[in-house]
Order: C-alpha cells, then structure tokens, then sequence
C-alpha cells in the first residue's frame, strides 16, 4: 500500500470512531421527558414519557371542552378534540423540546419540562 492509501484508511477509520462516539454522547444525554398538561392556567398533570411502556389515552373533559391525549413511550399528542377549528390535533406529537401543544378553546396547553432547548 502506498502512503495516500493509508492516510485514506486512517480518515475514514476517524470518521467511523467519531461517528460512534458521538451517537453515543447523543443518545446518552437527557432531555426533557416530562410532560405538563395544563389547564386554563393550573397545572392538571404530569406524565413522565420515559417511563411510559404502553400507549393509551386520557380524556379530558372540562367546562370548555373535551379532548383526547394520546400517551405512548417518548410521546404525547392530540388525538381528537371537540373544538371547532382542530389546530391541536393538527399540531402532531410531541416528543422533547419544542413548541406545545396549544388549544385555545380548551385553554389547555401540552408542554415538555427540562429540554435542552437554547432558545
């Protein structure tokens, strides 16, 4: 082999190491897994996504309206709603930092506590 063979080895092999390296570092580091489901200004619950190991949903009847919240492992969304435009469920899951999950009829608000935005 000859020396530009080699050097290209070596690149490559640095690349490979680091690219491990840093999904480990990645994957390894905590982010928000706590959601906060709030309601017309007080908090209503708190659900842990980390430690979710089924899916299910929790309906949320109030004086506004009724939702529908999907709860599954690392995620928490809208599924249905009552309201008369739909935005919430239309907004997707929601899994770490972010945007919440707002519906404005319901006053209800679906936020990740703890990530590592920087905003």
């Amino acid at each position: 082999m000859d020396r530009k063979t080699k050097i290209y080895i070596l690149i490559f092999a640095l690349v490979i190491v680091f690219g491990i390296a840093g999904f480990i570092i990645a994957r390894g580091s905590p982010t928000g897994t706590v959601a906060v489901i709030t309601i017309d200004g007080g908090e209503y619950s708190r659900i842990d996504l980390s430690r979710v190991k089924e899916s299910y949903d929790l309906e949320i009847s109030t004086q506004f309206g009724t939702n529908i919240i999907h709860v599954e492992p690392g995620s928490i969304c809208v599924s249905d709603s009552d309201c008369p435009d739909g935005i919430c469920v239309k907004q997707g899951r929601l899994s770490g930092g972010g945007l919440p999950i707002i519906c404005m009829p319901h006053r209800l608000i679906i936020s990740i506590e703890g990530s590592d935005i920087d905003a």
